[in-house]
This record gives C-alpha cells, sequence and structure tokens, in this order.
C-alpha cells in the first residue's frame, strides 16, 4: 500500500498517462485534474493481474485482465454490455453478436464473456 506523498510501485499511471502519484486532492483543487486523469491505464491492471496470479487468485487476475481489455471503450457502451448481460434483458443472439463486435475489436476476454453468458442463460432461461 501507498502512503500519503508516496509514488505508488511500478509507474502506475492513468489512462491519460498522467502518473497516479500526481493525483492529489491539491490538484483536484487546482482544476489540474480531468476525467481521463481518474481512468486507470490498461498496463496498470494487468500489472495487478499479475501480482493477483502470483498470489493464487487466477480469477481476479482474469477480471482484472477483462477491465483492461474494457478500457479501450467509452462509458456508455460499458454500461450498454452491463445492461446486456443483465438476465432476461438479451437474446442469446443478441449477446453472441455483441461478443463477435467486442472480439472483431480486439477484446477476446470480453467477448468470451458474453460468449459463456449467452450459453449459460440460454440453458437457464434467463434470455429475453
Amino acid at each position: 500500500m501507498t502512503r500519503a506523498g508516496e509514488r505508488p510501485p511500478g509507474g502506475a499511471r492513468a489512462l491519460s498517462g498522467r502518473p497516479v502519484g500526481e493525483l492529489t486532492l491539491e490538484a483536484v483543487r487546482r482544476g489540474e485534474i480531468r476525467v481521463p486523469d481518474l481512468r486507470i491505464h490498461p498496463d496498470s491492471l494487468e500489472r495487478q493481474a499479475r501480482v493477483a496470479e502470483e498470489h493464487g487468485n487466477p480469477q481476479l487476475a482474469e477480471n482484472l485482465r477483462r477491465a483492461a481489455e474494457l478500457t479501450a471503450l467509452g462509458d456508455d457502451e460499458v454500461l450498454a454490455i452491463y445492461e446486456a448481460l443483465r438476465p432476461g434483458r438479451s437474446t442469446a443472439a443478441q449477446l453472441a453478436g455483441l461478443a463477435a463486435s467486442l472480439d472483431g475489436r480486439g477484446l477476446p476476454r470480453c467477448a468470451a464473456l458474453l460468449t459463456e453468458a449467452a450459453e449459460i442463460y440460454t440453458r437457464r432461461g434467463l434470455t429475453a
């Protein structure tokens, strides 16, 4: 854990490229922090995934890697995916189409999750 005023290990950066150590309350008060400064960089998520694996938590590592993929998408699209994954909101075909779209844009882990959801939702009667 990083103490106040210390730089995070590994050169962690926001999606904007700003070092996480520069994200301070004082910088917010001065108006220096923008929304992209508050978004995590996919490399930081990958580093966290490796730590999770090293500590015997492969499921958390996979979740962090999916999160890293999602940084390529805008907020509206992430929320649309979340909405599509809610039981009873999408057909299996809609989920499969969304999975194909994500896979085609280089988000294979997220695509695999949607494909798996379509199969499980169909089996359990949770599709629209």
